[in-house]
């Protein structure tokens, strides 16, 4: 069956009206975006660092650095923890625009390299 291209632009025209308000409808709904300083500031005031050291890739809690959550599913987590020792913050505790702040801050952080990208590393295996 092959359409007309006068049927195939109303298509698309129909599709557009009803796609794009739910587009725009789901932006504004999206979670605010985050500031990195005070997203450090608040890393440090609720002590993230203890369980996730100061690259956020050390110590006994997760390693954020190479967390795969979105800046939802970051804030999701932190409301409703699945792990025994990681604190609930209510939006009470750390209302949205701090966690998109924390989330901001988190991302900063940079993966450490592979152990083959570490010439030191790769010199001390070799000499054995």
């Amino acid at each position: 069956m092959k359409l007309s291209k006068w049927t195939l632009l109303l298509v698309a025209v129909v599709v557009t009206a009803v796609l794009l308000p739910v587009a725009a409808k789901s932006q504004g709904n999206a979670a605010p975006a985050g500031n990195v300083n005070s997203g450090k500031e608040l890393y440090l005031k609720y002590g993230c660092y203890a369980c996730h050291g100061y690259t956020a890739q050390t110590g006994n809690g997760a390693h954020l650095v190479s967390t795969k959550l979105n800046q939802q599913g970051f804030t999701n987590y932190i409301r409703n923890p699945r792990t025994n020792g990681m604190p609930t913050y209510t939006s009470k505790v750390v209302p949205d625009q701090q966690a998109a702040d924390l989330f901001a801050y988190i991302k900063t952080f940079k993966e450490p390299p592979a152990a083959k990208d570490i010439p030191l590393l790769n010199q001390i295996l070799n000499e054995k």
